[in-house]
């Protein structure tokens, strides 16, 4: 895909400001509201915007506990990878899954209520998963940078 000056700002301010009516993203790039809206419809039909989402507090919705585990596997076949992409998709408190090339196959991202569930969703759900060989987590002290999204030049 290749984006004009306009389609990056768009992108940029949507990314910012996901609620922003549509009249107001038109006055902000310089266009007027329906081929700005065109613009954006096409920016989603192309696949560059996947969706709109609030930014929730997790401390504040009672997930305070945030926890990156790395997972080793036994096999890499293909199959094997899938396999437990698949497992960790339907664990509610794994926000993000990486497959990493290196030592360590996965890198996960982890919400809890406490330690003691966290404990529990490793021992029960993550550690006893088919294929997992080893499972090293490190739990967060403090966030000093939280950024969704991607760098947008406009210029």
């Amino acid at each position: 895909m290749t984006f004009d000056r306009i389609d990056r700002h768009i992108l940029a301010l949507l990314q910012d400001h996901g609620r922003m009516t549509n009249v107001d993203l038109a006055e902000q790039v310089g266009l007027t509201a329906p081929p700005c809206l065109r613009r954006v419809r096409a920016l989603e039909e192309a696949g560059a915007i996947h969706g709109y989402h609030a930014h929730l507090d997790a401390a504040a919705m009672g997930f305070p506990i945030t926890v990156f585990a790395m997972v080793s596997l036994r096999s890499q076949a293909e199959a094997d990878l899938a396999a437990f992409e698949r497992h960790v998709a339907a664990i509610a408190e794994v926000r993000e899954c990486h497959m990493l090339n290196g030592e360590i196959d996965f890198i996960l991202k982890i919400v809890a209520a406490d330690l003691s569930s966290f404990q529990t969703l490793l021992t029960t759900q993550l550690t006893s998963a088919p294929n997992v060989a080893g499972v090293k987590t490190s739990l967060t002290i403090r966030t000093a940078k939280q950024l969704s999204g991607i760098p947008i030049s406009v210029e």
